[in-house]
């Protein structure tokens, strides 16, 4: 029988060890860009080096997802650890000697986007191992908040480091992946459940873990749900900080609405698993549309870059509560054997979303007025709402339930 949350020396370790990764990346993202433009003084270059960091956590992601399956999940955690503490280690000895160019940046932010789409299903897929079913929500919500605290804390403080030396975040970034990795060495693992032989073709592999996502309704809807959501939404994102600049609002001001949007994610990871029990399954994933509807026109007659933070509190607030039924119930339905490749799907499909939207938001700006753009944005959203609103598929969204510890996961319909 495992212990509480709060006893759970392996929960403990990876949610410590990531949150002291996650600092560290943050620390690093908001640094790397800066260290370009320093470097170089190209903006482009600082893009290509962006770029490739997200494509390649998003090429990784499926392929991770088979390797989360068929290999030992805690070695995979341990490994990327070990790979991001060396890579950052590679761009402070640079910097040291004077040597870094554009090709190491490039390969640095290759490596850190390939560990990001390794690491990620080892995590998702090991989780239910750690705790017992009734906690998976709650251990969910908490990994949701040491992520927006991890972002946040780090992006405040990696701008701070920058400006004492120019390798002063990545060297925080190395120590934190290497303390990371020693905490992680130090988890055990339960033993998972007997797994299907490997068929030995990572190609197949990763069409039978699409085929057995695409096949579970409420997951396939929800994804086509969720990746025209987050499309929009990472529009309205760009556009809104275009849209500040236009309006000469202080770039302090726009500093304080990006950590808003972190703040409301931690209260609401926070919320998570009380709202969680409390809430119907289709209230809590509806309430993210709904909420999103009615906020993101508002962003028209908002000149303040404080009630813009405000506006960016309430919108990613309902996200942790939604993502947390969403997630609890993905992982518990799903075979162990499996849960790898779901993980790898699921971040290919927000990987994606969050590749096209700015450049959507990019072209919308350059088409239209300001106005306009952010319309066309909060069309969309309402657009996809009335379609999870009318949805039988989500409003029949089942509850999990669990009779005792010693017993699988049941489904309960809400009708």
């Amino acid at each position: 029988m495992q212990p509480p949350l709060s006893r759970n020396r392996n929960y403990q370790l990876l949610w410590g060890g990531r949150m002291l990764s996650g600092f560290g990346l943050s620390s690093a993202g908001i640094a790397f860009p800066l260290l370009v433009l320093t470097t170089t003084g190209s903006a482009a270059e600082s893009g290509v080096v962006l770029g490739t960091m997200a494509a390649t956590q998003i090429a990784a992601g499926l392929p991770a997802g088979v390797l989360a399956d068929r290999w030992n999940r805690k070695y995979i955690m341990v490994g990327c650890e070990a790979m991001l503490a060396a890579a950052t280690a590679s761009l402070v000895v640079a910097l040291i000697w004077h040597a870094l160019t554009i090709p190491h940046m490039i390969v640095v932010a290759g490596v850190i986007g390939v560990c990001g789409g390794l690491f990620e299903p080892a995590e998702s897929a090991s989780l239910p191992n750690l705790v017992q079913d009734r906690q998976v929500s709650t251990a969910l919500a908490m990994n949701s908040a040491r992520s927006s605290l991890g972002g946040l804390s780090g992006t405040a403080v990696g701008g701070f480091l920058f400006a004492v030396g120019r390798a002063v975040p990545f060297v925080a970034d190395m120590v934190s992946h290497a303390v990371a990795c020693c905490a992680l060495m130090f988890l055990r693992m339960p033993s998972p459940p007997a797994r299907p032989q490997s068929a030995g073709n990572l190609r197949r592999e990763m069409l039978d873990g699409l085929r057995w996502v695409w096949q579970q309704r409420f997951i396939r809807v929800l994804a086509i749900c969720a990746l025209v959501l987050s499309l929009f939404l990472t529009a309205f994102y760009l556009l809104i900080i275009v849209l500040a600049r236009r309006r000469g609002i202080p770039s302090g001001e726009i500093g304080v609405m990006a950590a808003m949007l972190g703040a409301g994610g931690v209260a609401g990871s926070l919320l998570a698993p009380y709202l969680h029990n409390k809430l119907s399954p289709f209230a809590s994933i509806a309430s993210v549309f709904w909420v999103l509807t009615a906020l993101t026109p508002a962003a028209i007659f908002i000149h303040s870059g404080y009630l813009m933070g405000a506006l960016f509190f309430g919108i990613a607030l309902p996200m942790p509560i939604a993502n947390t039924t969403i997630l609890t119930r993905q992982l518990l339905i799903t075979p162990d054997h499996l849960r790898g490749r779901l993980s790898g799907v699921i971040g290919l499909i927000v990987g994606s979303a969050a590749v096209v939207g700015p450049p959507l938001g990019g072209i919308l700006i350059e088409l239209l007025s300001s106005t306009q753009a952010v319309l066309v944005c909060a069309t969309g959203i309402a657009a996809i709402t009335a379609v999870v609103t009318a949805s039988p598929t989500l409003r029949h969204f089942p509850r999990i339930e669990s009779a005792d510890d010693n017993q699988a996961p049941v489904a309960v319909a809400e009708t």
